[in-house]
């Protein structure tokens, strides 16, 4: 390996391993509690040795939000490709996202700011998408197959989110109602909007 790969290679780590001190310091403390400060004392670093890889505290938390994205966009392709048909590879993804959004629950609260104040989305920040194009397709093929619209699928993947998030939204802010009427909730909303495809 060259002189040029070694030093890429270190700033590369050097990039994930403050990514990864934010993350642990936000699993332990709280959004509220990053600094540039606490970081560097986590890697080792001098807090202004930080600014050489992100230039502000915002640029951490977009790339860390855009992490997340990737993660849950390759969890829900996942999930589709576990089933065979569309109404199950619906049912599929939507508990996939479920499920990400509380084993990475920090990263899921960054993401679409829910219950905290610290947001990724800055003027400049375009939310990733790809997520939501792997079940637009699926409900896309489902309501074409029946003469509907892109009105229609559009409508129908908001009405699927909506709900979805508002009830994660709820769990995360508040407990919730217990983990198994969360599911019953879960399924059955599911279950209702996909029969409303067919409509």
């Amino acid at each position: 390996m060259g002189s040029k790969e070694r030093i890429q290679r270190q700033k590369d780590d050097n990039r994930i391993n403050i990514l990864t001190a934010s993350l642990e310091i936000v699993k332990k403390e709280g959004w509220q509690a990053l600094s540039m400060r606490k970081i560097a004392d986590i890697i080792e670093y001098t807090a202004p040795m930080i600014y050489e890889y992100f230039a502000n505290k915002e640029a951490i938390l977009n790339e860390l939000a855009r992490q997340g994205f990737i993660l849950l966009s390759k969890q829900i392709k996942i999930a589709k490709e576990s089933e065979t048909t569309l109404e199950n590879q619906l049912e599929a993804m939507w508990l996939s996202y479920w499920d990400f959004a509380f084993e990475e629950k920090e990263l899921y609260q960054l993401m679409f700011g829910v219950g905290t104040q610290c947001c990724a989305q800055s003027d400049d920040y375009k939310m990733p998408t790809a997520y939501c194009t792997i079940i637009v397709n699926v409900i896309r093929q489902i309501i074409i197959e029946r003469n509907g619209n892109e009105e229609t699928v559009s409508r129908k993947y908001f009405t699927f989110w909506s709900v979805i998030h508002g009830l994660i939204s709820i769990n995360l802010v508040n407990q919730g109602n217990g983990e198994i009427t969360n599911q019953e909730i879960l399924k059955d909303a599911i279950s209702g909007i996909t029969q409303t495809l067919s409509d």
